[in-house]
């Protein structure tokens, strides 16, 4: 089997996320690194779990997950998007949206299938390519002059070979924070239906975009929702990212398949905790709407903060991230320049080029994740001032 590194492991096999998260604690450092918020969901919805807990719902849910959380999925695709789905045979809960993209990737792919990426990507998509012992093909996303990292059609068009069986499209997307115009779908369903293509599209942060920007799933355009998998989650939507409680939703046939990988992963998980997230679907939306506008107001607040540092941040349509290059410092090297950063300044952040198969093409660029409380990013923006006066050294 081909090996599951990539460019986020450092040589010691650890994945940067690890490293930069135990230097952070090791340091000090506030952590705008990892991306997970530091403030519990709706309390409605936790209550539920509690609930649920109390009633006995402690033992395996069904394969496909408990039929109301099922039920709630079909709902919410149906209501926001017009995209309705039988709960019965076309939805699957998952643990998390990482076994959704890994089971649909084993149970679709080929050994010497490619699967067509946009890059920057996720770090466990090419681990999830390689488990399936496909091979990965990447068209680049370049920020253009207003700071928002798009794709050429182009690009896209000449990734496609012989062996192209799916595309896997990452909308809002990490971690440049764009969201994909109706323009960008079209172009990538029209490849769809040219190369005969199944499209995996990962929805997690499908609720978090700004600027009155709309996620829109491209198995809502012409021809699509017969040939995509649409993956969500509970995690990033009603901040509870360690329930793991996520969901895939597709025509019969596909689900099909990859049930059948799933059933030898985890079989199915957090019973609980899937009854909760259910009353949040159907109840919470509120609750939803309001955490996008306190994540807007806090995009801002770390966006200034960057920019007073001497950082250059890139445009941020949706996610918990901001990109910005450490060019204007004088400085090249995201790596080194993470690795230094909680010791000199006490912020710890993520070297870009861990999302990229070729490093060098995001070497410049950092991440910042703003999914934290205002008292935590200010104390952030006070360290980062440093950077004007001091810039950090870039150590191995």
């Amino acid at each position: 089997m081909r090996s599951l590194s990539t460019a986020s492991a450092p040589s010691g096999g650890t994945t940067i996320f690890t490293e930069m998260t135990a230097l952070a604690h090791r340091t000090g450092a506030v952590n705008l690194g990892q991306g997970f918020p530091d403030t519990d969901g709706p309390p409605a919805m936790l209550e539920a779990a509690r609930a649920a807990i109390a009633a006995g719902a402690n033992q395996y849910p069904p394969l496909d997950g408990v039929p109301e959380l099922r039920t709630a999925i079909a709902t919410q695709r149906s209501l926001r998007y017009g995209t309705p789905y039988d709960p019965d045979t076309e939805i699957m809960v998952t643990t998390g949206a990482t076994e959704a993209l890994t089971a649909a990737l084993l149970a679709l792919c080929e050994p010497d299938d490619e699967v067509i990426v946009l890059e920057p990507y996720y770090d466990s998509y090419a681990a999830g390519v390689a488990l399936a012992r496909a091979r990965l093909r990447t068209v680049p996303m370049r920020p253009d002059s207003t700071g928002r990292f798009r794709f050429d059609p182009a690009d896209l068009s000449a990734a496609i070979t012989p062996r192209s069986r799916l595309v896997l499209v990452n909308s809002p997307h990490n971690p440049t924070g764009t969201v994909l115009s109706l323009q960008e779908l079209a172009a990538i369903a029209d490849c769809c239906h040219r190369a005969d293509l199944i499209a995996v599209t990962d929805e997690v942060y499908e609720y978090l975009t700004y600027d009155g920007v709309t996620h829109i799933p491209l198995a809502s355009l012409p021809g699509m929702r017969d040939r995509t998998l649409t993956i969500s989650s509970a995690g990033k939507t009603f901040s509870a990212t360690g329930w793991k409680v996520g969901w895939v939703c597709g025509p019969a046939r596909l689900i099909k398949a990859v049930r059948q990988v799933k059933q030898y992963l985890t079989f199915a998980s957090g019973t609980a905790f899937q009854h909760a997230v259910a009353l949040a679907l159907r109840t919470q939306q509120h609750w939803v709407a309001d955490l996008a506008r306190q994540l807007q107001t806090r995009r801002n607040q770390l966006r200034a903060s960057l920019t007073a540092a001497g950082l250059s941040p890139f445009a941020c349509q949706g996610t918990y991230f901001l990109q910005a290059d450490i060019r204007p410092l004088g400085l090249t090297d995201g790596f080194r320049f993470c690795r230094s950063l909680p010791g000199q300044v006490g912020v710890a952040a993520i070297p870009s080029a861990a999302f990229y198969r070729d490093p060098e093409a995001g070497l410049p660029f950092i991440r910042f994740a703003f999914c934290k409380r205002p008292e935590v990013l200010d104390e952030a923006a006070r360290r980062l001032t440093s950077l004007r006066s001091t810039p950090c050294q870039e150590v191995e």
